[in-house]
């Protein structure tokens, strides 16, 4: 145990000691994060000696995601939402479906050997984006507005929807369905996950507002305790929700809308802490990923496995991504890229183990493709982040300037 305390202690201190650094290049923190933890892992020199099992991994995750959904939404500009709403809007109401209907029928073709539910699985466990590796588009100012809010809110809401989706598919993989039908199970699901979700989120964050309030006229608030509120508010949206039968990443997203909004004024003083603990949990669940999860699917690896892979962070993604747009006022190079910029991340990697633990026959295939789509999302999404979203938004400004002459 001590050993692998100061493997990830030092980890952390040298990466948080060089994290402004390798902010300014092209390799984002999760490819140096995965690869550390396939280095350290039973793949690579076996240095570690804890055996993560899928429940840890899976709450770790989950808390993780959380946390990072909460400060991602708690930081949105509503006002600029609120102007550019048709792109999140048509994102998740037609993009969203499409992509996970592409996914299937690709699926479909590529593993003849997976029950179609199996596949219905896999699209939909690769269907929702991660805020997180997002980061660096939808926190580049020079990317307008209207596509960096959009893809925020995409990435916060798409995991949530998929939640009821998955657990419908799943349901009906391993049999549960029972006399109800998959369609009325169906509306159940969606109906409790995202209305308990919602109600959850709005309710407790708007009671925490006021007593943040409250003990911010009285000078209650110190400077280290003033670290902890986002943190336990996250959290707490997001366990009461799951407690209580509803989506905890709906709750941790609408609570953060919310938080922002009702606390504009002292959101900064809030959330800069609070994005510090978030980043480190989502360093440490990287590194595990990389050394538990990637090590354990690695026995399932093909170049079918891989074709899927290139094809639902690009095509799959993409097109539907091209088609929802059509009509709002992008051209076809913001088309592209807001396809494009679709990483899988924290969300596939929760998903994931939620499946492996139903303990479906082809769990290992899925597990593999997941895996491996996620890594090449790292790689490819962390190479072309910086370097096109600085191209994008300054090439947007001069058409814009052009515009306005």
């Amino acid at each position: 145990m001590y050993q692998d305390l100061v493997i990830m202690a030092v980890f952390v201190l040298i990466y948080s000691s060089v994290a402004g650094a390798v902010e300014k290049t092209w390799i984002s923190g999760a490819i140096i994060f995965t690869a550390f933890g396939l280095l350290i892992g039973p793949v690579g020199l076996d240095l570690i000696s804890f055996k993560a099992d899928r429940e840890a991994i899976k709450v770790l995750a989950e808390l993780t995601l959380a946390l990072v959904l909460f400060t991602d939404a708690a930081g949105a500009d509503l006002g600029v939402l609120k102007k550019f709403e048709r792109l999140p809007v048509r994102l998740l109401l037609v993009g969203l479906p499409l992509t996970i209907l592409l996914g299937f029928g690709v699926g479909a073709l590529l593993f003849p050997k997976l029950s179609i539910f199996e596949v219905a699985l896999l699209a939909t466990m690769l269907a929702p984006t991660d805020a997180a590796l997002g980061k660096a588009v939808v926190t580049n100012e020079t990317v307008p507005n209207a596509v960096r809010q959009g893809l925020n809110v995409e990435s916060g809401l798409n995991d949530g929807i998929c939640v009821p989706i998955l657990f419908v598919f799943l349901a009906l993989a391993t049999g549960q369905a029972g006399e109800e039908g998959p369609w009325r199970l169906a509306v159940m699901l969606v109906v409790e996950e995202i209305g308990i979700g919602l109600a959850v989120g709005l309710l407790i964050t708007g009671l925490a507002v006021g007593m943040l309030k409250f003990a911010w006229r009285r000078n209650w608030l110190t400077e280290t305790w003033i670290q902890v509120p986002i943190v336990a508010l996250a959290l707490a949206c997001f366990a009461l929700a799951q407690l209580i039968g509803g989506s905890g990443f709906i709750a941790a997203f609408c609570g953060g809308l919310l938080f922002g909004a009702l606390a504009k004024e002292h959101r900064e003083e809030f959330l800069v802490p609070a994005e510090g603990i978030g980043d480190t949990m989502a360093l440490i669940t990287w590194v595990i990923f990389g050394a538990a999860v990637v090590s354990k699917a690695i026995g399932h690896f093909s170049w079918t496995v891989v074709l899927y892979a290139m094809l639902s962070l690009t095509l799959i993604r993409m097109l539907p991504v091209f088609f929802s747009l059509t009509g709002l006022r992008a051209n076809t190079e913001g088309k592209l890229f807001v396809g494009w910029f679709g990483p899988r991340g924290l969300a596939s990697i929760v998903f994931i183990v939620i499946v492996v633990n139903a303990n479906l026959p082809n769990d290992g295939v899925l597990a593999m493709t997941v895996v491996c789509t996620v890594i090449l999302s790292i790689i490819l999404h962390g190479i072309s982040a910086k370097p096109w979203a600085d191209g994008f938004g300054e090439r947007a400004r001069n058409v814009q300037g052009d515009d306005d002459q």
